[in-house]
């Protein structure tokens, strides 16, 4: 069953088993008032472009976002979308065995089957061509865009994909990867930036017609079994 669930600025395109749009719209609202709130406190959480203590009133959802902007070297912010998507899926999984959940090109997956998602990167020859097989279990896959969308990001990558089990780390790091890319030739150095961080699972970075990668899930054309 897909649907669609819009809580303010969150717009989410969900899979599950059944239709759960009451209970993704209350998670969606749920994880929006722990941030909102916690920022009532913490202004410099919503602004900060660069990674912050972490508080000591910071829990669940706040305290991953802090802890994947430390990692990525980014504001909190840049964790919002994964973090989000994450949370939603999570607190969906109570009602749903299989659940996707996608926030602004941001997914989180909770599948007992392999899944093969295809890769949007705009206008590089690469849009159409390549697919990640994402196995059974639990993984976010997070995309940052310099040339497509409303990405914000400080580079001109067409894509950069990270998967990781921690979706607030996927995002940050996909939005730290995609500002390390100025043009083609950043490319294999961006992957290698990303590969060296802990949690992992893959990076892609493609930038008009360089492509570079690192990992362990299999990339295939789209599809094919």
């Amino acid at each position: 069953m897909r649907f669609e669930v819009a809580v303010g600025e969150t717009d989410l395109l969900v899979l599950a088993e059944k239709k759960l749009r009451d209970e993704a719209r209350r998670a969606a609202r749920q994880a929006r008032r722990a941030i909102e709130s916690h920022a009532v406190m913490h202004p410099e959480f919503l602004t900060s472009r660069s990674p912050l203590a972490i508080p000591d009133d910071a829990r669940g959802l706040v305290a991953s976002m802090y802890e994947a902007a430390r990692a990525a070297g980014t504001g909190p912010m840049a964790a919002v979308a994964g973090a989000v998507a994450e949370y939603v899926a999570r607190e969906l999984a109570h009602s749903s065995a299989e659940v996707i959940v996608e926030n602004g090109g941001d997914l989180y997956i909770i599948s007992g089957r392999e899944r093969v998602i295809g890769i949007d990167a705009g206008r590089s020859p690469w849009t159409g061509k390549l697919a990640v097989a994402v196995p059974a279990g639990e993984m976010a896959m997070c995309t940052s865009s310099g040339t497509v969308g409303h990405s914000a990001s400080g580079g001109r990558a067409d894509a950069v994909i990270v998967a990781a089990d921690d979706g607030a780390l996927a995002d940050a790091l996909a939005t730290a990867g995609g500002n390390r890319v100025s043009g083609p030739e950043d490319a294999q150095s961006a992957v290698e930036w990303l590969s060296g961080h802990q949690g992992v699972r893959h990076a892609i970075v493609i930038s008009g017609e360089a492509m570079a990668a690192w990992g362990e899930l299999e990339l295939r054309q789209p599809g094919r079994a």
